[in-house]
């Protein structure tokens, strides 16, 4: 059974976790975005043999959150998507698509 664990963090926090969890030696496995009442919640996975955490951070609306990419690079991809998607404001993306990652009819159709 894979055992997982959900830690909510202040995104002033982001950068400084996920380094230490690329040090512990954890893999980014995806990140997801939720809209909510007063902005959205991201949720950074990383994994480690069979263990499971969730970094859990609340961003309010127009807030502005750093990327992991220069950290986990793949995490360009999934930043961008939210960026297209959500519209949550990620600064320094390694490869920055500029809100143009998808062809989509409806500018961020998830705000």
């Amino acid at each position: 059974m894979i055992e997982g664990e959900n830690i909510k963090i202040e995104s002033g926090d982001l950068v400084s976790k996920a380094l230490q969890m690329k040090t512990d030696g954890y893999r980014l496995v995806q990140i997801s975005s939720v809209r909510t009442q007063t902005g959205y919640e991201l949720a950074y996975s990383f994994g480690k043999e069979y263990d499971l955490v969730n970094l859990r951070v609340e961003v309010e609306e127009d807030a502005e959150i750093m990327s992991i990419s220069h950290i986990f690079e793949p995490a360009f991809l999934y930043e961008n998507e939210i960026v297209d998607l959500f519209g949550v404001k990620i600064n320094l993306i390694s490869v920055d698509f500029k809100g143009k990652l998808y062809r989509i009819s409806t500018e961020t159709p998830f705000k």
